[in-house]
């Protein structure tokens, strides 16, 4: 079994990974500013929307990776999962941010990753109407074909930082962003993906989220690498079942906050 990925496999999947974001655009597009059917797949306990733009979108992806690649595994946040043997598993998030989609903002993204023996290797994310696409693998990352880096910022008291919704966090995570939040310079909110999308091009520093599913993460985390940036656990670790992301542009302000999100666990401990 390869273990990695020879520099001509990365390009020609780095090429098909477009070539879905281009389908899923095509069905996004359509609806997106339109008058469309909500649903709320929350049953009235929440509110987690869907509409025909997620299901449509979802669908066009799947259907063009079963007719160029239908021994790879698919993970979809619409349509669940598609099981084989293959060391390539795509995880797919047709419309991240479907709120901000069905609010007419244009900070919703499709997600779409790669992964290879378990790791991501190849992300994207595209936001189709205001046509910024990003793209990260193991050594770099992209707007619109065009390399980005992250930018240095090595104090917390410089940073600007990010959540999509600080409510979403449970009494200690919140505690603990809290404490990021007091020593950081800027915050901004409501961004799902494109929050990642930002830090990785070098406009943000920080950016941390919990309750992810993997199809909210995996896309997120070859950008924000590719692009010089750290994508980790809270604690450090590889991103997990926990759904706690904290990425970060400088691996020097990388050690900081999570030398600070220790010491607030420790003292919660």
């Amino acid at each position: 079994m390869t273990l990695s990925l020879s520099p001509t496999q990365t390009e020609e999947l780095i090429q098909f990974s477009n070539r879905l974001a281009d389908a899923a655009a095509d069905v996004s597009l359509k609806h997106f500013r339109q008058p469309i059917q909500i649903e709320d797949k929350d049953d009235g306990e929440g509110f987690d929307p869907v509409t025909l733009a997620d299901r449509g979108a979802e669908q066009a992806i799947r259907e063009l990776i079963e007719a160029t690649y239908p021994e790879h595994r698919i993970v979809g946040e619409e349509f669940g999962i598609k099981d084989t043997d293959s060391p390539f598993e795509w995880v797919l998030d047709p419309i991240d941010g479907t709120r901000a989609f069905i609010s007419g903002l244009p900070t919703w993204g499709t997600l779409i990753a790669l992964k290879h023996n378990g790791i991501p290797v190849i992300g994207v994310i595209d936001q189709p109407y205001v046509r910024e696409r990003y793209v990260g693998w193991t050594t770099a990352a992209t707007l619109n074909g065009k390399p980005i880096k992250t930018r240095k910022c090595s104090a917390l008291e410089k940073a600007t930082i990010s959540t999509t919704d600080p409510d979403l966090f449970g009494p200690a995570d919140r505690s603990i962003f809290d404490s990021v939040l007091e020593r950081s310079r800027l915050v901004r909110y409501g961004l799902d993906c494109y929050a990642y999308a930002i830090l990785s091009s070098g406009f943000f520093d920080v950016v941390m989220e919990t309750g992810l599913q993997p199809y909210d993460m995996m896309a997120l985390i070859p950008v924000v690498r590719g692009a010089g940036g750290s994508a980790t656990c809270w604690s450090g670790t590889e991103p997990n079942e926990n759904g706690k992301l904290l990425a970060v542009g400088d691996p020097v302000l990388a050690e900081i906050v999570l030398k600070l999100i220790h010491e607030m666990e420790s003292n919660h401990g």
